[in-house]
């Protein structure tokens, strides 16, 4: 299928204009998950849409469907999709970049009058950063089941705003019940977020499957007082543990090569100068290819979580898991039409497991789905500094074409051998 391209001058600015939605100074991109840039952003996104004259349809959770229709509506869709939403102060392609090839890709049917058999949409998924509202990927999870509307509905920010809130201001209550929107099968382009790719000078990174990852709230609870009066003797500082409590994380996050870990955020209660913290809150992320290893370090952190908690006295230490994704293994013919097109186009092509999460991996555990790399300058990612190059949008975009009209059902291009 590789007759037909798409238009990289197009995408990039679109992408540019997106950008341009919660800017920030340091050319960056802030468009937290239902806040009024994120709604901002997704309004942006269905102007071109309807002009375009595309249909949508949005459910309870906040998913947005943009479709293209097929010779036979009844089929099932071809879902190109990623999320708006972004990291705090986070950088301009990462997922929008999924979101928008996918436009891309029904706006090149469209523009070169490509009928396919099958309809072809362009998802938007809520809150898959987490970064708000936690879990992540939480929009694609409720649409797949892996999480009830209920109880992702009731979750609330460290505001105390609850999802369902923000869901109403914008009018998506009164959307159709999540998952009742059926799809077939599924394509999700991204930049890699890592230095690989980059690194060996390849295009694509074809994405055999994702790793495991494990969040924790890791919470020390002591006695909050004054800074001046109260002895240090006397002291239940939940702070004078930070420090064993971090080592103990990243010395689990160094299992081996492939292991990962993160302390994102960290806490004190009540974040006063002059007052001994009482509480101090850690985010804990673990990481790892191999499930069976992620549990063995699941096993060591909350081992020694329990060793720390029986040595601190006057302060309780205390570990509790708050989302596990397993890993994800694709779709093989998926990834082998992705291999398919890059070879037919030229592109520079090497297999690859994610080291991210994506919306992809809850999708996988229901339709056939694939994932499409394309390098980002340096490795770097939810920060304003993340790049990639327009050329090197456009060659995901061209994949995402090319499988996509494979799965769809479409006559091949002019010039192109049977």
């Amino acid at each position: 299928m590789a007759g037909y391209s798409v238009d990289g001058t197009r995408l990039w600015s679109r992408l540019m204009d997106m950008a341009e939605i919660g800017a920030t100074v340091n050319g960056g991109s802030h468009r937290l998950a239902l806040s009024q840039d994120d709604e901002d952003g997704r309004e942006l996104f269905l102007a071109w849409c309807a002009n375009r004259g595309f249909t949508v349809v949005f459910d309870k959770i906040g998913n947005l469907f943009v479709r293209r229709a097929g010779r036979t509506p009844a089929a099932p869709a071809v879902a190109i999709g990623s999320h708006l939403d972004t990291q705090p102060m986070g950088g301009r392609f990462d997922g929008v970049l999924g979101v928008l090839a996918g436009l891309e890709v029904l706006e090149t049917l469209e523009d070169l009058g490509v009928a396919t058999e099958a309809p072809v949409e362009v998802a938007v998924w809520t809150n898959e950063e987490g970064a708000r509202f936690q879990p992540a990927m939480m929009g694609s999870g409720v649409h797949c089941g892996v999480h009830p509307l209920a109880e992702a509905l009731a979750v609330a920010d460290a505001s105390g705003i609850p999802v369902a809130q923000e869901l109403e201001r914008f009018g998506y209550d009164r959307g159709v019940e999540p998952g009742s929107h059926a799809i077939g099968s599924y394509l999700e382009l991204h930049i890699e977020q890592g230095p690989i790719l980059e690194q060996e000078g390849k295009s694509i990174g074809v994405v055999t499957g994702g790793q495991a990852i494990r969040w924790y709230s890791l919470d020390l609870r002591g006695e909050e007082t004054h800074a001046g009066p109260m002895p240090m003797a006397m002291r239940r500082d939940p702070v004078r543990h930070l420090a064993a409590a971090a080592e103990l994380v990243y010395r689990t996050g160094t299992a081996d090569a492939d292991a990962r870990a993160t302390i994102g955020r960290i806490e004190t209660r009540p974040g006063s100068i002059n007052a001994v913290p009482g509480e101090l809150h850690l985010s804990v992320d673990l990481r790892h290819p191999d499930e069976s290893v992620l549990e063995q370090m699941h096993g060591s952190l909350a081992e020694g979580i329990a060793q720390l908690n029986d040595a601190a006295e006057g302060v309780e230490i205390s570990l509790e898991q708050i989302w596990h994704s397993p890993v994800v293994h694709f779709d093989a013919q998926l990834a082998a039409a992705v291999r398919s097109s890059a070879a037919a186009r030229g592109y520079a092509a090497r297999d690859m497991v994610s080291g991210a999460g994506h919306d992809a991996f809850h999708l996988a555990k229901a339709v056939p789905a694939a994932m499409v790399f394309v390098p980002c300058r340096g490795g770097i990612s939810h920060n304003a500094q993340e790049f990639t190059a327009p050329e090197q949008a456009a060659a995901g975009a061209n994949v995402l074409l090319d499988v996509t009209l494979q799965l769809a059902g479409a006559p091949a291009p002019p010039g192109t051998k049977a």
